[in-house]
C-alpha cells in the first residue's frame, strides 16, 4: 500500500504505521480518505483526515495542543503521493477533493521541518504556518488553511 511504503521505518517521511487494518478501521469508523487514481485505475495519491479526538497518536496531540484550529476544523493527513505520480497535480487533485468533502472547515496538519517539498507545495496550496512544536527530537510545522479566512482562533 503507498502510505505503508512510505512510513519512516521503511525510509519515508510518514509518521506511524499504516497497515490495511489501520486503514480499514479508519473508513468503518467514518474518517474520510480521498484518492486520486490514474487511467488504469492506479493508485497514486491519498490523502487521510480524522476528527479531531479520533486520532490519538503523540504527534497529533502535540499538534493540537500547538494548534487546536476552529471548532470545526478537523486533522489532515497523512498525505502520500506516489513516486512516479510527483509533480503532476496529484496534492492539488486531492486538495479539491478534499474542500469539497469539507466545505468551509479548517484544515490542520503537520509536516517536519526537514521535509521542505511536502512544506513547499502546501504552502503553494494556501495553506500557512500557524505554529512549531517539537516531538521526538524534531521540530514539526503546524500548517491551517482557515488561517486566513478567520475560522481559526485568534
Amino acid at each position: 500500500m503507498l502510505l505503508d511504503a512510505n512510513s519512516g521505518d521503511r525510509g519515508g517521511m510518514l509518521l506511524g504505521q499504516w497497515p490495511r487494518e489501520v486503514i480499514a478501521t479508519r473508513i468503518s469508523s467514518g474518517q474520510p480518505i480521498v484518492i486520486a487514481t490514474g487511467e488504469k485505475g492506479q493508485l497514486l495519491g491519498a490523502l487521510l483526515t480524522s476528527e479531531k479526538g479520533f486520532d490519538d497518536a503523540p504527534p497529533v496531540r502535540a499538534m493540537l495542543k500547538a494548534w487546536p484550529g476552529g471548532p470545526d476544523a478537523y486533522v489532515y493527513g497523512p498525505v502520500c503521493v506516489s513516486q512516479d505520480a510527483r509533480g503532476l497535480g496529484v496534492l492539488d487533485a486531492l486538495y479539491v477533493k478534499l474542500q469539497a468533502t469539507f466545505p468551509g472547515r479548517e484544515a490542520i496538519l503537520f509536516i517536519r521541518e526537514d521535509n521542505p517539498r511536502s512544506l513547499t507545495a502546501h504552502l503553494r496550496l494556501g495553506m500557512r504556518e500557524v505554529a512549531r512544536y517539537e516531538f521526538a527530537g524534531k521540530v514539526f510545522i503546524v500548517l491551517s488553511d482557515g488561517a486566513a479566512s478567520g475560522n481559526s482562533r485568534a
